[in-house]
């Protein structure tokens, strides 16, 4: 297939996918060839008659597998943004192709016998050899030829169980949305959202985001109609909870052959908390507070409403009580965050303040559906930097939530500059300008972070290129960057109402900030819950199995003290895509922790003038253009002048 898009590298500006020229036939050869291309470099590199050097093995191995590389960065793109049953049929085939072809590198007896020879002064090379040491140890480097055998199956088996859970969920989030016949049941929706809803047979369908609390359920007057979509929620997928149980089996298994004691120890290892006595430590000290503060909001609820509530009626009546206690209605606040303007006068504005890069809308380039937009960022001197790629929409093949990837990794090996994307899942109107609520423009603000982290890297190897970075630190800037949501001069320049143009009027925003520390209690509960049914799933002794998983997660939550009827974890077992089909297996905790880097941060900038180019110079030159080339905390330490407290992030939550 010599017309293959991934034979060659694309001729578009920054090396942008070529997504108009790729057909769904082009992906398995282009794994094929990728794949063998690469075992062949790896051959090579592993049988070089030469001493082993930096250069010639781990650098030679940075270089190795271009056409995979392109092949499967689309391709997973695709997948979660634009999926098909030929795309799904695709990815069951090559996932467990892909991790068979993982092994054979990793598990290459000679090629580690270079790798450990290898040696270097370079502080950046040093860094980068110490992960390919710790890659290939903590992939089973050193085991044996039967340990190696049966690590390959599991590794395999796991390929296999987390697509089927993926693709299990992204089929349940329709097939298990609200249908309703009566637009009438959709009361406290405004009629452009109501509109968006309708099908073409006359019904109205209400698709499942990722989290157990859906939006709607803060709007929708009917509380029957809660309950259906509540329930909806939290039972989809029912077949993924033995799909989790059997993964939670195999990676307590897998831990064990690789010298832990359980799947939580094994990925925490090479993680900034390194143990699970410090994640456990820092969780401990948020789930007695968190509890205590729900229990107050709910007594508060039962008193608003009148009656006992409902997990279903929280939401709901969290709104009445802002409405009650601060004269705040979030619904009053979307006419003011209209997309384009929140993007271009705000996002993009608070970025131009701190850093001073500009952007430029690319009509001429495309993505691989007409919602994509693509816009060219420029340094302030007018040097080049990379593309920005949106896609703000959700739609059926979509996965749930939002993420930011990289197109094109940084890379000065290579010559080449960021390509970063941004994926949202807002929900498209019929027609007119798509309103955000308050959490869709946080969303907004907090992806783009990731992508400021992708931009700015400033690295020579693509390993350790932007996000690259350990997961219980990627979210830190992302985090940082929801602080300018709110900052006045960001939130003047972009909160305007979408129909006569005028500011948000100040008191609303004074309202939201009042607000914002009620219902602290239910956010923190809900995001503890989800973490430590994480760790329970993976704290699982080696050869533990688990018949019945719903009685397993109920067991864990009162274990954990956190059990409280009225809050479920945000994410219960059978849709909890971050630890069962992404990369966060005992990792959720991440949030929290690097959130206490993020409050630290928040406080930094605050005592130093905030909004000004040399706070986001500094912030990007200690931090963000380090990428994963240095320790994290190192690149924390260097930016803040301190090591971290966990002080700012209790007093933000309300819970010092």
């Amino acid at each position: 297939m010599a017309e293959n898009p991934f034979f060659a590298p694309s001729d578009l500006p920054y090396q942008l996918p070529p997504f108009g020229d790729v057909r769904e036939e082009h992906y398995v050869p282009a794994f094929e060839r990728g794949m063998a291309e690469q075992l062949a470099e790896v051959e090579a590199i592993a049988n070089n008659p030469e001493p082993p050097t930096f250069e010639n093995t781990i650098a030679a191995l940075e270089r190795s597998g271009r056409v995979l590389d392109r092949t499967a960065t689309v391709f997973f793109s695709v997948a979660a943004s634009h999926s098909s049953d030929g795309i799904m049929a695709i990815e069951k085939e090559v996932s467990p192709q892909l991790t068979r072809h993982s092994d054979a590198i990793r598990l290459n007896r000679a090629l580690w016998e270079r790798i450990k020879q290898v040696t270097t002064d370079v502080p950046e090379e040093s860094w980068l050899l110490e992960k390919y040491r710790d890659d290939f140890i903590r992939a089973g480097a050193d085991l044996s030829e039967p340990e190696q055998a049966r690590l390959r199956e599991l590794n395999e088996e796991l390929s296999k169980l987390s697509t089927e859970f993926a693709q299990s969920l992204l089929k349940a989030s329709t097939e298990s949305a609200l249908v309703v016949t009566d637009p009438k049941e959709l009361d406290g929706f405004d009629e452009a959202k109501i509109e968006s809803l309708r099908k073409d047979d006359g019904t109205y369908v209400l698709p499942l985001l990722n989290f157990t609390n859906q939006p709607g359920l803060a709007q929708l007057t009917d509380r029957d109609v809660r309950r259906r979509l509540y329930e909806l929620s939290v039972g989809r997928a029912p077949g993924n909870f033995a799909i989790a149980a059997e993964m939670a089996t195999l990676r307590a298994e897998r831990a064990e052959l690789l010298g832990f004691p359980n799947h939580a120890a094994y990925s925490v290892a090479d993680q900034t908390a390194k143990t699970v006595e410090a994640v456990e430590e820092m969780l401990g000290q948020l789930v007695g507070p968190a509890v205590r503060n729900a229990r107050k909001e709910a007594e508060e609820l039962a008193k608003q409403a009148g009656f006992a509530i409902e997990p279903w009626d929280w939401s709901y009546y969290s709104e009445k009580v802002r409405q009650a206690r601060y004269d705040f209605d979030g619904a009053a606040m979307r006419p003011y965050f209209e997309l384009n303007r929140v993007y271009r006068d705000g996002v993009f504005f608070a970025a131009t303040k701190l850093y001073g890069i500009t952007f430029t809308e690319r009509p001429d380039l495309g993505g691989y559906h007409p919602d994509v937009t693509v816009f060219e960022v420029f340094e302030e001197n007018g040097d080049r930097l990379g593309l920005f790629v949106l896609d703000p929409y959700a739609r059926d093949t979509k996965r749930g939530g939002a993420w930011m990837n990289n197109l094109v990794d940084q890379s000065f090996l290579f010559g080449l500059k960021p390509v970063v994307m941004n994926n949202l899942n807002v929900t498209k109107p019929a027609s007119g300008p798509t309103l955000l609520t308050y959490d869709e423009v946080n969303t907004a603000f907090h992806e783009f972070g990731h992508a400021l982290h992708g931009l700015f890297s400033q690295v020579r190897y693509p390993r350790v290129s932007g996000t690259s970075v350990p997961r219980d630190f990627v979210e830190y800037p992302s985090q940082v960057n929801e602080m300018w949501v709110t900052w006045p001069e960001v939130l003047a320049n972009y909160a305007k109402h979408y129909e006569t143009g005028e500011p948000m009027p100040a008191e609303l925003v004074e309202k939201l900030k009042a607000s914002e520390k009620f219902n602290q209690g239910f956010q923190t509960v809900e995001y503890l819950a989800a973490t430590l049914l994480d760790w329970a799933w993976h704290k699982l002794e080696p050869g533990d199995t688990v018949d019945d998983p719903e009685a397993f997660e109920a067991t864990a939550l009162e274990a954990a003290q956190i059990a409280f009827p009225l809050v479920r974890p945000r994410y219960r077992t059978n849709y909890f895509a971050h630890i069962f089909s992404g990369g966060y297996s005992a990792g959720y905790y991440s949030y929290i922790w690097s959130e206490v880097l993020d409050a630290e941060s928040v406080e930094w900038f605050k005592e130093n003038g905030g909004l000004t180019r040399a706070n986001g110079d500094h912030f990007r030159r200690e931090l963000l253009s380090r990428g994963g080339s240095l320790d994290p905390l190192t690149a924390f330490r260097n930016f803040r002048g301190r090591e971290p407290s966990i002080r700012p992030l209790l007093a933000r939550r309300g819970l010092d």
